[in-house]
């Protein structure tokens, strides 16, 4: 049986929706499903945001995409750990909307289809869950933050990736950042990040690129790529 031309699927992961897609990709490539495989992430926070809240200012609009392709060079990504964990579900979300709690006049007025942050709780599960599975996978690889030459993350917060840095022992200067222009593009933020530092001309032939991110639910992941 052939293997149909062409497919799509979605994946409502967040903001790890980016690298959870590029996985998925992966695999499908690994297997011999497909040769090429189109990673869209992209996300309109803008439609979702209470612009009379303090927290409206760490989200923006944004999309990317990264074309997967099959190849026999020693180069491509080569590891990635995800993670999910749906105990959180309540510290990150859009109350109203769904079949749990349907759209009435009742819940536009109290404005429940808005996004809802704890922010206390994002910081303290993603400055755990980033820093415990970047060393996961590093350990996998037998590596060590030496041999990272640049992290390519999710744009949670300045003081989350400084924090993830610190505890992982990775100069600061090697985590590629843009959310003083977009804030957090959410799904599409790594396709932009790693866009913009290939453009940029930082990456070399060899190089090691780290993915991580984490988003709502909550998820989270890292990747390996060889440049």
């Amino acid at each position: 049986m052939n293997a149909p031309q062409a497919v799509a699927f979605d994946i409502s992961a967040v903001c790890s929706g980016g690298l959870y897609g590029i996985a998925i990709g992966c695999q499908f490539i690994e297997t011999g499903m497909y040769k090429n495989v189109l990673v869209i992430g992209a996300d309109t926070f803008s439609t979702i945001t209470d612009w009379e809240r303090k927290d409206s200012v760490f989200f923006g609009d944004g999309a990317g995409a990264i074309l997967l392709s099959a190849t026999t060079e020693d180069k491509g990504f080569f590891d990635f750990k995800l993670h999910a964990d749906g105990t959180g579900k309540y510290h990150f979300n859009i109350p109203a909307g769904g079949s749990e709690m349907p759209a009435s006049e009742e819940t536009l007025k109290q404005k429940l289809h808005y996004f809802q942050m704890n922010g206390k709780e994002v910081y303290e599960t993603a400055t755990r869950v980033l820093p415990e599975t970047i060393e996961e996978i590093l350990e996998a690889n037998k590596m060590t933050s030496d041999n990272v030459d640049w992290v390519i993350p999710h744009q949670p917060s300045i003081r989350i990736l400084q924090e993830t840095a610190r505890k992982t022992n990775i100069p600061f200067e090697k985590v590629m950042t843009n959310m003083d222009k977009y804030a957090n593009t959410s799904g599409g933020t790594i396709p932009i990040v790693l866009d913009e530092t290939y453009k940029s001309g930082k990456v070399k032939p060899g190089n090691i690129l780290l993915f991580a991110a984490v988003g709502s639910g909550w998820t989270w992941g890292t990747a390996l790529y060889k440049a």
